[in-house]
């Protein structure tokens, strides 16, 4: 089904801007958004490793989908559940179908999420007849996690227009709400910005263009489509932190919040996804090479002391 949002804000260029959680599920009834991080948040400076922050990683698997199986096979069910359906508060150009097309093991231990230039089943979106199709996974009604360290392995794609995503929402979003339900957005990478992600929480008085957060940007001028990058949260009573191929470069706890609710002790689901176009990244243009995939090696929950 589709879930409509409230009325937003005008759009701003160059800022993501909501996001509408498209799904089967009856539960999520009410409005959610993804947003981007304001303009100028930079990386924490004096960056150190994950593991010096977190102590040693001996906790528990609560969540593991190593995405082994034959190629072109889908994703276990048991595990994730597949949206379908256009996004009209983000302005994206994608459809997300249910079909393998879109997403599918590779046979070689990965799960790989294809975006196209097609329109296979004369799908309709906000714009009209849709231009590009692509797929969105949660494990809404699946697993849910209340802290603990939340990490995935992937390699992303690349263009302008291009926009991956790994992120979570509050498992209460269709009783709260968004942004009341909370966003933890673990990675995010619009295509204008090959060698930067951006990790950012959302909550209520902290949401769209005030989301809290930061971005990663690797040196050298490296772009993170060329390799695989791990990235992963450390989410704790109070406090998250930010890493990426185990570098923190953020830290976030109830301070940072100017007063408002800290709203990130509960569960959460996790959510791929790879969309096309949108305010913040801004549509395809003639230098956008399609198919674009990103690659996800893993994703993995560990809880405990």
């Amino acid at each position: 089904m589709t879930v409509t949002s409230p009325h937003h804000d005008a759009p701003r260029p160059a800022r993501k801007r909501r996001r509408t959680l498209y799904t089967a599920l009856s539960l999520l009834c009410c409005s959610l958004a993804m947003t981007a991080l304001p303009a100028g948040a930079s990386a924490a400076p004096d960056p150190h490793t994950a593991a010096s922050t977190t102590g040693p990683r001996t906790q528990a698997v609560a969540f593991a989908d190593e995405f082994d199986g034959p190629a072109g096979s889908a994703v276990d069910g048991g595990k994730w559940l597949t949206e379908t359906g256009d996004n009209v508060d983000n302005h994206e150009r994608q459809y997300y179908t249910s079909g393998t097309s879109n997403a599918a093991l590779d046979g070689e231990g990965n799960l790989v999420i294809t975006a196209r230039k097609e329109n296979p089943g004369n799908y309709q979106c906000w714009y009209g007849t849709c231009e590009y199709t692509s797929s969105r996974l949660n494990t809404s009604g699946r697993f849910t996690s209340t802290y603990g360290h939340v990490e995935s392995r992937m390699k992303i794609p690349r263009g302008q227009g291009i926009w991956p995503a790994f992120w979570m929402l509050g498992a209460d979003i269709g009783d709260v709400g968004w942004p009341n339900s909370g966003e933890i957005d673990i990675m995010e990478n619009v295509g204008f910005e090959p060698g930067t992600v951006h990790g950012t929480l959302h909550g209520p008085g902290y949401s769209g263009s005030g989301g809290i957060g930061a971005g990663y940007t690797l040196p050298g001028g490296a772009a993170f489509a060329d390799d695989f990058h791990t990235f992963a949260v450390d989410w704790a009573p109070d406090s998250i932190t930010w890493s990426v191929d185990g570098t923190v470069y953020q830290r976030r706890t109830p301070a940072d919040l100017n007063g408002n609710a800290w709203v990130f002790d509960k569960p959460f689901f996790l959510i791929l996804n790879l969309a096309v176009g949108g305010y913040w990244p801004g549509d395809p243009d003639g230098s956008t090479s399609l198919p674009q995939q990103l690659v996800v090696d893993y994703v993995r929950v560990t809880t405990g002391d």
